[in-house]
């Protein structure tokens, strides 16, 4: 192994000497403050801590007749890292993290829906109670049914994960047939007073898809008919000439045999 370099830590004195042995004319500015307030010489570093995933549970015991708060700590095995890979900050993990994974690995339609990400202040969540799944002011999407699946986790006595999960996408699913059929009526109201509306996405989508397949066969033919052309080049006259009399009435090709 080789030595320890400690260029950096003896920079200041460095610039002291090249100063006094006339290199420099005159000393940088940082040369006072690194000798008000020296650089570290600790030339060990430790190892990053490792965070542990905590969750809240609200369990029944026989010896008490209240629910009792339990913390559990999962700890994630500890994987060999690369010695460049040691000191990196460590993954922050969180129970919601999992089930978001599980809710949008179910529902993948929910990602396409639109979104809105912008928080007033920052402390948004302050505000909201997932005793109930519906907040004022916040669009109904996965995110909800994450959060109300947690707070039933940590709420609810002897609540497992999977019950959690089933009410939490009953109430979602309510909500949305909910939302499903105002809309529906709300367009019917509206088009009983005269509006109209355009073609919807899945008509637009079709048109796009027809007005491609007509280039592609446009396409398909044009490189059809180079593909004849260059088997007919390839073959010589001959085949022309089998074409030709093909294409000839029958009477004639009979007058033709009784002449030779």
């Amino acid at each position: 192994m080789g030595k320890i370099n400690l260029t950096a830590l003896r920079v200041r004195q460095t610039a002291l000497n090249q100063f006094a042995a006339g290199k420099i004319k005159k000393l940088p500015q940082w040369v006072e403050v690194v000798g008000d307030i020296p650089p570290a010489e600790a030339l060990i570093r430790n190892r990053t801590p490792q965070h542990q995933l905590v969750r809240q549970r609200l369990q029944t015991s026989p010896d008490s007749s209240k629910p009792q708060v339990v913390f559990e700590v999962q700890e994630k095995r500890r994987k060999s890292k690369k010695p460049s890979r040691l000191f990196k900050p460590v993954e922050l993990r969180y129970e919601e993290d999992q089930l978001r994974t599980d809710f949008f690995r179910d529902h993948p339609w929910e990602l396409a829906r639109p979104r809105v990400v912008l928080e007033s202040s920052g402390k948004d969540f302050e505000f909201h109670d997932w005793s109930r799944i519906q907040q004022p002011g916040r669009k109904l999407d996965g995110e909800s049914v994450v959060q109300r699946q947690l707070w039933l986790l940590n709420n609810v006595p002897d609540m497992t994960k999977s019950n959690a999960y089933d009410i939490a996408r009953r109430e979602f699913y309510k909500l949305r047939l909910k939302e499903d059929i105002q809309r529906r009526v709300a367009a019917e109201e509206a088009q009983a007073t005269g509006a109209t509306f355009g073609p919807s996405y899945l008509e637009i989508g079709m048109e796009l898809e027809s007005e491609q397949h007509e280039k592609w066969k446009t396409w398909a033919r044009l490189e059809a008919q180079v593909l004849d052309q260059r088997v007919v080049a390839m073959s010589g006259a001959p085949e022309i000439a089998m074409e030709s009399e093909a294409e000839r009435p029958a009477d004639i090709a009979q007058e033709t045999e009784e002449s030779a």
